[in-house]
């Protein structure tokens, strides 16, 4: 059975960087974690906020390079919110008071639109994300 996942930009930054912490090869975590993803054929569902994200993250020729990666799998599909969609997390971040920033907020109610696993590093996300009943893990907690 196919499963969908929502990916955190953390998760592509770990691959693309190469990132490790406290001797854990994190990117390794993440390369494991997409190419297993795609050997399923389970979807992945990104939206213009991670790509957001990723302009800022990355310089501009590495971000043209590594987009390549969402336009061209055909596992991956962009997802939109509604202008309800963003009002409500507009709503939401008022509640949590700052406890996690906007966007992680937008990941949270793409998750739960797409039906899909948050697949994040972030503690404090995973953390506010299994308290809003969206089910959130690390890559390799999934593998």
């Amino acid at each position: 059975m196919k499963k969908s996942y929502y990916v955190d930009t953390c998760i592509y930054l770990n691959l693309w960087k190469k990132e490790y912490n406290e001797n854990l090869q994190l990117w390794e975590f993440a390369k494991d974690f997409l190419e297993k993803i795609e050997e399923r054929g389970d979807v992945v569902y990104y939206s213009g906020f991670i790509m957001k994200e990723l302009i800022f993250a990355l310089s501009k020729e590495e971000y043209i390079k590594k987009r390549k990666l969402f336009n061209s799998n055909p596992n991956f599909i962009k997802e939109v919110l509604t202008n309800e969609e963003y009002e409500e997390g507009r709503k939401i971040e008022i509640q949590l008071k700052g406890e996690i920033g906007f966007y992680d907020i937008l990941h949270i109610l793409l998750s739960r639109k797409t039906n899909s696993i948050l697949i994040t590093r972030d503690k404090k996300l995973l953390e506010v994300a299994n308290r809003m009943g969206i089910e959130a893990k690390k890559p390799e907690e999934i593998l």
